[in-house]
């Protein structure tokens, strides 16, 4: 099967150029395709932009175990509208991922409900570390230094040593300092109001652990990747990455602030929390310097009635993968950003922390994850257009400009015209770590 794109604007590892990119089968074949070409299935993309497939590499998709807020099938669906044709899911599911066998169940549980690729990280326990060694098939290690429930909550620094000196795989972590936030709930009688969640969950415990995490990655020399920063004071901690630190911003710590609670209360409550408009602002411009390399939504949906309760009983997270490239489109719209840093954001540097093979880029032999946008098309999120399973967004009634129109995966059209095929399968993405990481470029950007 062969499907030509014609006249699109594409962007390619060194610019955008308006050309034909040749698919053939699951794979890009040509990016510079001949007039004279021929294939099975031809797409006048004129006026569009073509961009390699998002991958958005932190989501919490609830399955197996919390299934009524979203599963693997309704999270791929809302990948597939929103043009991520690749996600690397958390292991805080009900069991948790923290065996090699628990990883095997999860791949095989996707390969039979997801619509686009996948991936499962293996989650850090203060005891697991034989586990943690004994796969490839994940992008890494996740530990979660505050913010989670059971055995997946290590914060003791003899584990965490442990972890960061006798195991192989890039890590990553949550990095919210469990002493400081119940200090802070203590002090706050446990919170009253949604705006409490980020007066318990403030700066001073993001920067201790984000300290404390990158202190170890440096002494241990590990690859390491801090995920969700939202604070302005984090910036200087991973700015000096010496060639190991990678980090990531989220949208709603980009778009949303303190001042957003009066409005939308518990639908921004997020672990960690949202900040004030100086942190927004001090975010922007790490991603814009290069302190921050990666762009991914920490997708974790909530029913509305569970969202609902009264603080402290709502829970945090919410929905964001149906909606992440329409608001980073958005942005750059506004100027705030180029498409060409979107495309380095959520499609290349997600590839290249995670050593994923043949991903991320447009180009002859990589894989054929695609996804066409309208830079200029308008549009207004409804709750009631949303896919995710929970069926809501904290974006409802706001208008933005930049829509993902059409989606390939390995090849084939999962998402257009509006409709989704439910019934596409995607592949499970492979990693080789012998790859690098984000600071061993595989060609020129």
């Amino acid at each position: 099967m062969r499907t030509l794109i014609r006249n699109a604007h594409c962007v390619l590892p060194d610019g955008t150029q308006k050309t034909d990119v040749l698919i053939e089968d699951n794979t890009i074949l040509d990016v510079a395709a001949s007039k004279a070409t021929q294939a099975d299935d031809i797409v006048d993309a004129s006026g569009f932009h073509l961009l390699p497939g998002v991958i958005d590499d932190q989501v919490h998709f609830r399955d197996p175990g919390l299934t009524h807020k979203e599963d693997l099938h309704t999270g791929s669906l809302a990948c597939a509208k929103g043009g991520v044709t690749t996600f690397l899911e958390m292991p805080n599911t009900k069991p948790a991922t923290i065996t090699r066998a628990a990883l095997a169940d999860k791949l095989e549980l996707a390969a039979s409900k997801c619509v686009v690729n996948y991936g499962f990280y293996i989650g850090a326990t203060p005891d697991n570390i034989a586990e943690l060694n004994k796969t490839d098939r994940t992008p890494g290690i996740k530990i979660f230094i505050g913010s989670s429930t059971g055995n997946l909550l290590v914060d003791e620094q003899e584990a965490l040593e442990r972890i960061f000196a006798e195991t192989t795989l890039p890590i990553c972590a949550h990095c919210e300092d469990e002493a400081t936030v119940r200090a802070n709930a203590e002090r706050l009688h446990g919170g009253s109001e949604y705006a409490d969640h980020s007066k318990i969950r403030d700066h001073k415990a993001a920067v201790i652990a984000t300290q404390r995490a990158v202190d170890l990655a440096r002494r241990h020399n590990h690859r390491f990747h801090v995920l969700h920063v939202s604070t302005a004071d984090e910036l200087p901690i991973i700015a000096d990455h010496g060639d190991i630190l990678t980090a990531e911003a989220c949208p709603h710590h980009l778009l949303f602030n303190v001042e957003d609670y009066k409005r939308l209360g518990s639908l921004v409550q997020m672990n960690p929390s949202i900040k004030s408009p100086v942190d927004n602002a001090a975010l922007w411009r790490g991603l814009n310097d290069g302190q921050i390399q990666v762009i991914a939504t920490d997708h974790a949906p909530h029913t509305l009635e569970e969202k609902n309760q009264p603080y402290p009983q709502s829970p945090s997270g919410l929905p964001a993968v149906e909606n992440s490239l329409a608001l980073m489109l958005n942005a750059v719209n506004e100027s705030r950003c180029t498409l060409e840093q979107v495309v380095g954001w959520m499609c290349d540097a997600p590839a290249r922390v995670w050593d994923i093979v043949n991903k991320g880029r447009i180009a002859e032999g990589y894989d054929a994850d695609l996804v066409l946008v309208n830079l200029r098309k308008r549009h207004t999120i409804r709750n009631k257009d949303q896919v995710t399973k929970c069926g809501w967004t904290p974006w409802d009634g706001e208008t933005f400009t930049g829509l993902p129109v059409r989606t390939w995966v390995m090849g084939k059209t999962v998402f257009a015209d509006g409709k989704i095929d439910a019934k596409h399968r995607g592949t499970e993405a492979r990693f080789d770590h012998a790859l690098g990481g984000y600071w061993v470029t595989p060609e020129p950007l």
